[in-house]
């Protein structure tokens, strides 16, 4: 053991927490749900409403998602012991990918254990020294991690703007390859991508298009298709990537799709699906269920956007600075660190579960509570926590 690194360790950890940016998770000791029992260490549990999960449409605990997975693990197994290309392959990953076509609107797809392995994995098979990645500022880590290990050239062009982005392609126009990769929603702001303009100068400049729609696939769109659906670019896109981790039930899973090309590369050379073992049956019969059900109940979909518009408005009307959006992320600006850690631990004490978002999630000075909004949140709850917002937001000062 190096008694020196343990030493500064220590220390450091004083600086986070003296900084506000040291991060404690609480534990839930039930389903997740609008409604749970949480505690902070070394304290008891307590029931209070959940604003932090991405648990979209309330899909997480759904008694038919439960009772697919139940239903597989009898027919299917637990788990398959083994990566795809050797003996992970089942009817049922296929069957997933071929469903996913179809409600992406992509030629084939190819499935990861996360969407961070599927961002991780995917550059790096398909670009080399001779190409260039342009990448939006704000994209998610697990985007940023994947360009990290690909040799591709990096151009970085201000968030969502499409004058930016048009002077870095410009300068990576002496590129073999280039590929524009952007997040369709943003996790930390909420915003959606302008997917229309970034394929207007993709086409300008032969590059190809890559959006990671985690936090858009489910809800985003009328019928749940994500961000592209949103802007009527669907099967425009070249590459996706999204989870199965989020508003599809909310466990874990996630996939790349698009041209069928570039899918057999990963397939083929993509490091994460060809040394990790295969999607658990489980969590591939939930999605398969996850993703008739955003068909069978569009209400979902409507009751989501419509909780989000609510405590919006209802926020905004008593002066709080929120970050202009359309999707069911509510970022609450509060731009000092340990100021957005007080206030989510003043929330919790008043049956509000939510989390300080501040560096290195967000940048430095742009501390922020991030408030999701879901379809299993009722008028009750929207109420209590607009309340208690705006008690805790006067004693602090912030409103």
């Amino acid at each position: 053991m190096s008694r020196s690194m343990m030493s500064d360790f220590g220390a450091r950890f004083a600086s986070l927490r003296e900084e506000g940016l040291y991060k404690n998770e609480r534990v839930i000791a039930s389903p997740q749900g609008p409604e749970i029992e949480a505690s902070l260490p070394g304290t008891s549990s307590r029931q209070v409403i959940n604003f932090c999960a991405n648990n979209y449409l309330g899909l997480s605990n759904d008694p038919e998602i439960r009772a697919a997975a139940k239903r597989t693990i009898d027919t299917r197994g637990f788990g398959l012991s083994s990566v795809r290309f050797i003996c992970g392959t089942q009817d049922i990953h296929r069957e997933l990918e071929t469903r996913l076509n179809t409600f992406l609107g992509t030629e084939e797809t190819i499935l990861y254990a996360a969407a961070f392995d599927a961002n991780g994995g995917l550059f790096e098979p398909l670009l080399s020294e001779e190409d260039a990645i342009i990448s939006d500022e704000l994209n998610h880590a697990s985007i940023i991690d994947g360009i990290r290990l690909c040799k591709a050239r990096r151009f970085r062009y201000r968030h969502a703007d499409l004058d930016s982005l048009r002077e870095q392609l410009r300068e990576a126009s002496d590129a073999r390859y280039r590929i524009i990769a952007t997040d369709g929603v943003f996790s930390m702001d909420g915003d959606i991508a302008p997917l229309p303009g970034i394929l207007e100068l993709a086409r300008r400049y032969d590059a190809l298009v890559m959006v990671d729609d985690s936090h858009a696939t489910g809800y985003i769109g009328d019928r749940g298709r994500g961000s592209a659906e949103h802007h009527g670019v669907i099967g425009e896109i070249d590459i996706i990537t999204t989870t199965f981790g989020k508003a599809l039930g909310g466990a874990s899973g996630a996939c790349t799709s698009g041209r069928a090309e570039i899918i057999e590369m990963l397939r083929q050379r993509s490091r994460p699906y060809l040394f990790s073992n295969s999607v658990a049956p489980a969590v591939v019969g939930a999605t398969l269920k996850a993703l008739e059900l955003v068909a069978e109940r569009p209400e979902l979909i409507e009751t989501v956007k419509r909780n989000a518009v609510t405590f919006r408005e209802r926020l905004r009307a008593r002066g709080f600075d929120l970050v202009t959006g359309d999707t069911a992320i509510v970022p609450v600006m509060l731009y000092k660190e340990p100021l957005a850690v007080r206030m989510a631990d003043m929330l919790y004490e008043r049956g509000v579960y939510v989390i300080g978002f501040a560096f290195p999630v967000v940048p430095k000075g742009k501390a922020r509570i991030r408030v999701q909004l879901s379809a299993s949140h009722t008028a009750a709850h929207i109420d209590h926590a607009v309340h208690a917002f705006s008690e805790v937001g006067e004693t602090l000062g912030v409103v």
